[in-house]
């Protein structure tokens, strides 16, 4: 097998800002991964706060590249298996591949990455779409701009409360509101019994991902569900939100892919525990690979592309009431 690794840069319709960073243009990773005359693409997006960039994310897939080529495609999880060991601390390399893999393996396969997951995709809830820390005004404008039924508030401001009132006033949308570790337990406690009454669905991660004496707290007493999301990285972590959390929010690209990601959720719904996957800004190649895994989900989060001003590829399209797939095998992504 042939692995490519294309650098991209994604720029973004606004300036994102959360509690721990800002930025305008979204540097990301495509992977084509070869085999004959089919080929799989697959996406990870760099990420400051988690230290991966392009450069060492290009190193690992680089000499992850030299052991594929003797290779023949086989099924991923098996693949995903023997490459661990090569990403060591870069999950987010990991699952570029992982990605594509899938996507190539379905082709092969004949099928669309959910028929060969034996997935209903009548059965995907609506993504949220999200609106960056701003000024109020901006980000009532942001609204405005993209009307949605449902939308993911990045709150961890001096003024967070005074955000989700006058937000409300603009739109009967659902709310759900992440506030990126920022705040403490009492305050979150707090918040939520006015959220609750502001048609708020759930509070995403909103202590630091360690503090989990304070997340009981918040568990037992919050007037609202709490979804895990920095505290729930890899699969080891799934166990440990059990009784903090009601569910876990999975990203793909920390996680290591989409083969670790499906053994997260179904741990999670094991433990009765709720399930979402999230976006981390990715291009259509990323975004199509959740979009097929989505009927596993109570919640998702993969409005990545609409987030951009330009997107590379071409995939699902995302609308408020469904999605629609390419007639394409695999995962669909095409770059343009």
């Amino acid at each position: 097998m042939k692995l490519e690794i294309l650098p991209y840069k994604l720029p973004l319709k606004h300036t994102f800002t959360i509690a721990h960073q800002s930025r305008d243009v979204q540097d990301t990773l495509v992977v084509k991964l070869s085999a004959g005359e089919h080929y799989g693409l697959g996406e990870s997006t760099t990420n400051p706060f988690y230290g991966m960039t392009l450069e060492n994310m290009q190193s690992c897939l680089k000499l992850v590249a030299e052991k594929l080529v003797p290779m023949d495609p086989i099924h991923p999880e098996q693949l995903w298996a023997i490459t661990a060991p090569l990403f060591k601390d870069n999950p987010f390399a990991q699952c570029a591949l992982d990605i594509a893999a899938w996507d190539l393996y379905a082709k092969l396969q004949g099928k669309k990455l959910y028929e060969l997951l034996e997935l209903d995709p009548k059965k995907i809830p609506v993504t949220n779409f999200t609106i960056g820390i701003a000024p109020i005004a901006k980000m009532v404008e942001k609204m405005q701009e993209q009307k949605w039924p449902l939308y993911k508030i990045k709150l961890g401001t001096a003024n967070d409360m005074e955000i989700i009132r006058e937000l409300r006033k603009h739109t009967d949308a659902a709310f759900r509101i992440d506030a990126n570790c920022a705040w403490n337990a009492d305050q979150a406690i707090s918040y939520s019994k006015e959220l609750a009454e502001l048609n708020v669905e759930f509070m995403e991660q909103p202590l630091p991902k360690d503090d989990f004496e304070g997340m009981k707290k918040v568990f037992a007493q919050s007037a609202l569900p709490v979804i895990a999301d920095e505290s729930c990285i890899t699969e080891g972590d799934v166990a440990k939100c059990q009784g903090y959390f009601h569910g876990i929010n999975v990203k793909l690209v920390k996680a290591g892919g989409i083969t670790p990601g499906l053994r997260m959720l179904k741990e999670a719904k094991s433990l009765g525990m709720k399930t979402m996957v999230g976006c981390m800004t990715e291009s259509s190649v990323g975004i199509s690979a959740i979009a097929h895994i989505a009927p596993l989900l109570d919640y998702v989060d993969m409005d990545g592309a609409m987030l951009l001003s330009k997107d590379i590829a071409s995939g699902v399209e995302i609308f408020e009431d469904h999605v629609a797939f390419p007639d394409r095998n695999g995962t669909g992504a095409l770059l343009l």
